[in-house]
């Protein structure tokens, strides 16, 4: 049974979903996936579940609005700006370019915190592995690193990457 507080929430989706469609409800179908033996779909799991989902798989995926083409991280429901509930999962180029990055030190060993700017146009808060710092506007690749939570980090590559 849903609680009250998640009773009204659903109900306001369908309430900002009819109204972004002048008040008809649009059918959505959604990528699925294999969990064990159940079919699930991606949307299903919420946006946040669903991109750990893919980096589990091995797969770097960002969100693109379909009607507006704009290319969206941190993974969400709605697109900023447009309110669009169009939002589908697409591959990461993986390329980017170092925003700013810092370095945090600690006894237990010192780790850089950087602001990359995917090729795509959204910019993530991740690292750049291998080095202490590097700099800005340093071209870096994505790659998943594995464990218990798989995480986005990026390398630095050549000019010519």
């Amino acid at each position: 049974m849903l609680s009250s507080n998640l009773k009204c929430l659903f109900g306001m989706a369908a309430i900002v979903n009819m109204h972004l469609n002048n008040g008809k409800p649009r059918d959505i179908i959604p990528a699925t996936r294999k969990i064990g033996e159940v079919s699930m779909s991606h949307d299903a799991l919420g946006p946040q579940k669903a991109f750990e989902a893919y980096l589990a798989d091995g797969k770097f995926m960002i969100q693109k609005s379909r009607s507006t083409g704009t290319y969206l991280f941190w993974p969400r429901v709605l697109a900023p700006g447009s309110g669009e509930d169009d939002l589908e999962w697409v591959p990461a180029s993986g390329m980017g370019r170092v925003y700013s990055i810092t370095v945090n030190r600690k006894r237990e060993g010192n780790h850089n915190v950087a602001l990359i700017d995917l090729d795509e146009g959204p910019r993530m808060m991740s690292t750049v592995s291998g080095v202490e710092t590097t700099a800005i506007g340093a071209r870096v690749r994505a790659r998943i690193e594995a464990g218990d939570m798989p995480r986005v980090v990026f390398d630095p590559v050549g000019e010519d990457a």
